[in-house]
């Protein structure tokens, strides 16, 4: 087993251990009567985002460089044969995405090439089952699956003009007449898009590998500069060690990759630098200044490169021959990929839940904290009673009513701050909603077809982004001025009845902010250069805004769904309060009247208190247990599981 395989075991090991503390904690506070209809949302929310969690890693190269090899090689080599197809030449003609879904029998999953004519983005078609050609995929045959993933090296021959309104031939461009055949067609890939639906090990927990076409699919495919490569964990960039960086090479790095977290450049085929009239030494120093040079090139430590030969490392894996597979230093990527890629996957979802089971830790704390603190107070209230005649009994009864009914006020005072949080609740979709979205999308893409000038497009799309941003700045202002005055109604209520309450959850729309902002910066590094845009450019430019305005929808789509969460959670603490408090205001009224009624059942309700108070503080006990068990699952480290294991 390569230790990526047994670090991504290890990372879902992980994700299932805080499931199953989460699913422990759920359950005892459901049999504690301490559960809410919003403490269990979040629970529920959180094991979905576990259960959901997807690690994606892209293969960026271009033609002939090795990059489906490489995918054989470090996933695929058990099956003892090449899975994907690899031979000289283009082998991958579309994106190509490599994932499990149980709902559906395993399947590649093709979109047709003629979708590039619609005003539709390839996220967009995600959805739209009818439009994919579906072939069934047969996991208990090699060369079958062999065959079946042929399909995305499949082309066909159009017209100059077909290719045209596809955003595939640009005749100002110095190469385009090579492109052309005798019959003047122009040979295209098949189809737009593929996804392989396979049970592999590693897919079944969540991986999703993005095998990209050749270099010259980024520029024209937006589904991978603008979702694909940018949304990847990691980004293997592989270049070929005999030819080094090229042009096209670098255009690419430093326009769709750059350098980053889980970033990293593959030296492939270094066997062909293995020459039986050098030494070992020469050929490691041949490799070293190899290195050296590509990493001046693109700016990088040469700590970053990683030369290999997947090929060999693959024929090793298939053998068993553990020297060549050392000789291939396949491993030493495998190792540097696990140890880079997945603990950072790991802290960025322990960081996205860590606040968040934080916040429901402390509301059920706050609850059970509020239980024994009136268990306390009612004890002591019944104590003072000791050899008290009628009329202490009945003061004591006046007081807790009168603390009663100056509650009740506040809770009536209450309901108009409630009014005002439906109206600013309301509000936020003003700016924030689908519909919105959409007509802002329909206008520009109006203007864009009116305006075939570079600047008029231009100014389109930077108005859509310009407004798009305004609305989501406009609807963070909303939810500030809630969080504001939830603040407000906390510490009032914390002030003048002794509620155990902190501050409210918080919430911003900064990130959605932020991803526009990417976006927006993808889009404009694509299309600020050229100052006069040829026919095919302007196609090219529409399809990249139709691309931009589904990763635009997505982004909406989920800020649509945080503010609905925590629209519903952020009252959820004081409303748990207030619940307890009302219940324990009961409770003791009860008690003092029928020790009115009664009074020789007083040192009986004393002792019955007593008795619930050690049953709460039993309860605090598990609580605090299963609490501490949670924090563990959440703060192991893979190091920590492998040993355990």
């Amino acid at each position: 087993m390569s230790n990526l395989v047994q670090k991504f075991q290890e990372y879902s090991d992980w994700r299932k251990g805080v499931v199953k503390a989460l699913e422990q904690y759920r359950s005892w506070i459901h049999g504690s009567d301490m559960a809410d209809a919003a403490s269990d949302q979040r629970i529920a929310r959180l094991m979905e985002r576990l259960v959901d969690d997807k690690l994606s890693i892209a293969f960026v190269a271009e033609f002939s460089r090795g990059k489906s090899e490489l995918i054989n090689a470090i996933f695929f080599a058990d099956y003892g044969q090449r899975i994907l197809p690899s031979s000289a030449g283009r082998t991958t003609m579309c994106p190509t995405e490599l994932l499990y879904d149980d709902t559906i029998p395993p399947c590649i999953r093709l979109l047709p090439i003629e979708t590039r004519a619609e005003a539709q983005s390839t996220s967009e078609y995600k959805g739209q089952s009818h439009v994919w050609t579906v072939l069934p995929l047969n996991i208990n045959s090699g060369d079958g699956m062999l065959e079946a993933f042929k399909q995305v090296s499949l082309t066909k021959k159009v017209s100059i003009d077909v290719a045209k309104q596809y955003g595939l031939f640009d005749e100002n461009d110095p190469d385009a007449p090579l492109e052309v055949d005798e019959d003047g067609l122009v040979e295209i890939s098949q189809w737009r898009h593929a996804i392989i639906n396979f049970p592999h090990p590693l897919l079944k927990e969540g991986l999703i590998i993005v095998d990209t076409p050749g270099l010259n699919a980024i520029g024209t495919e937006p589904e991978l500069t603008l979702n694909l490569i940018p949304n990847a964990h990691a980004v293997l960039f592989i270049l070929a060690a005999d030819t080094g960086v090229t042009k096209s090479d670098i255009d690419v790095w430093r326009n769709n990759i750059g350098n980053g977290p889980g970033r990293m450049v593959v030296l492939n085929k270094i066997d062909s630098m293995w020459d039986e009239l050098r030494t070992p030494e020469e050929v490691e120093a041949q490799i070293v200044r190899q290195v050296s040079t590509v990493a001046h090139t693109l700016g990088l430590e040469e700590k970053q490169i990683f030369p290999i030969s997947a090929q060999k490392g693959l024929v090793a894996k298939i053998n068993k021959d553990a020297p060549l597979l050392a000789r291939s230093r396949l491993p030493t990527l495998e190792y540097a990929l696990s140890k880079e890629l997945i603990p950072a996957k790991q802290n960025i979802i322990r960081a996205q839940m860590s606040s968040e089971i934080n916040e429901i830790i402390h509301a059920q704390q706050a609850v059970i904290s509020a239980r024994s603190r009136s268990m306390v107070e009612q004890m002591m209230e019944l104590k003072s009673l000791r050899g008290k005649n009628m009329n202490v009994i009945e003061h004591m009864m006046k007081r807790i009513d009168a603390e009663k009914k100056e509650f009740d006020a506040s809770l009536l005072r209450m309901q108009g701050t409630r009014s005002v949080f439906t109206r600013l609740s309301t509000e936020v979709y003003t700016s924030l909603g689908m519909d919105i979205l959409r007509e802002e999308i329909r206008k520009s893409r109006e203007a864009m077809e009116k305006s075939r000038f570079s600047v008029g497009l231009r100014e389109s799309v930077r108005q859509f982004f310009s407004q798009v941003k305004l609305n989501l700045q406009t609807s963070n202002k909303k939810t500030d001025e809630i969080s504001e005055m939830m603040t407000v109604m906390y510490r009032k209520f914390s002030t003048e009845h002794g509620l155990a309450l902190s501050s409210p959850m918080s919430f911003s729309l900064d990130k959605y902010i932020k991803e526009v902002e990417a976006i927006e910066g993808v889009y404009q590094k694509q299309f600020s250069t050229a100052t006069l845009l040829t026919t095919p450019q302007v196609v090219l430019m529409h399809k990249f805004f139709d691309s931009v305005a589904a990763r635009v929808k997505q982004s909406f789509l989920q800020a649509n769904r945080d503010v609905e969460a925590w629209q519903k959670v952020v009252m959820a603490p004081l409303e748990a309060q207030i619940r307890e408090h009302k219940g324990q205001l009961k409770n003791r009224m009860q008690s003092i009247q029928r020790i009115h009624v009664a009074t020789d059942s007083l040192e009986d309700k004393i002792s019955s208190f007593e008795s619930l108070q050690a049953d709460i503080d039993a309860q605090k006990k598990a609580l605090t247990d299963l609490e501490d068990t949670l924090r563990t699952a959440l703060t192991a480290e893979l190091t920590a599981l492998r040993v355990a294991a």
